[in-house]
């Protein structure tokens, strides 16, 4: 019988498990957890059988990174970035990770893509054409975040992950990898990239 050498990784979660690791997160998976932090580096984030169809460890990842440049640096090494997800208190900031999850997205055609999958996606699919616009709290905060993504931690990290991501799926489009339904009525989530 023979015995695998290796083990294969989809390319955007091998792009994404980078993105994470360059920015000083070790992603576990678990059946416990949809996702959370521990404040020691540790990304714990469900397993592929507690998750939706269209969920993907591409846009967790990405969706976690966005809570940490709402957060601000002070809470890298907080538990789950010092929010409280049992209760309502943080749904503003919540919505700013929505807005600024949107904001970067949609500069690479992933808006769709890379959206969330939980209750609030019905929150992002409201927010307008540019995201950070407003003069409310939500919108403060995701534009403060917005700009923490051009320095440290985040920086070059995630823009690079979203780069890189574009330039996947533009290969798969090219080969028109894009139309194929998955599971019968449902539509592959590759189709949701609005290529340049």
């Amino acid at each position: 019988m023979r015995t695998p050498r290796h083990v294969y990784v989809d390319p955007l979660d091998a792009i994404w498990l980078a993105v994470a690791r360059a920015f000083g997160l070790r992603v576990e998976r678990s059946d416990e957890v949809y996702a959370s932090t521990d404040g020691e580096g540790t990304l714990t984030l469900g397993t592929r059988e507690t998750l939706d169809p269209d969920d993907c460890l591409a846009q967790m990842i990405f969706h976690e990174l966005c809570h940490a440049l709402v957060q601000g640096e002070e809470n890298l090494r907080v538990p789950d970035w010092g929010l409280d997800n049992l209760s309502e208190r943080d749904v503003v900031r919540e919505h700013a990770c929505l807005r600024v999850q949107a904001k970067l997205a949609s500069e690479y055609g992933l808006r769709g893509f890379l959206a969330p999958t939980t209750d609030f996606r019905a929150v992002y699919d409201r927010l307008p054409e540019d995201p950070l616009a407003g003069d409310d709290e939500e919108a403060r905060l995701a534009r403060e975040a917005y700009a923490r993504a051009e320095v440290p931690p985040w920086a070059p990290h995630l823009r690079r992950g979203l780069e890189a991501t574009r330039r996947v799926l533009e290969e798969v489009a090219e080969l028109g990898g894009l139309e194929e339904g998955a599971r019968g009525e449902l539509a592959s989530l590759s189709s949701t990239f609005e290529p340049r």
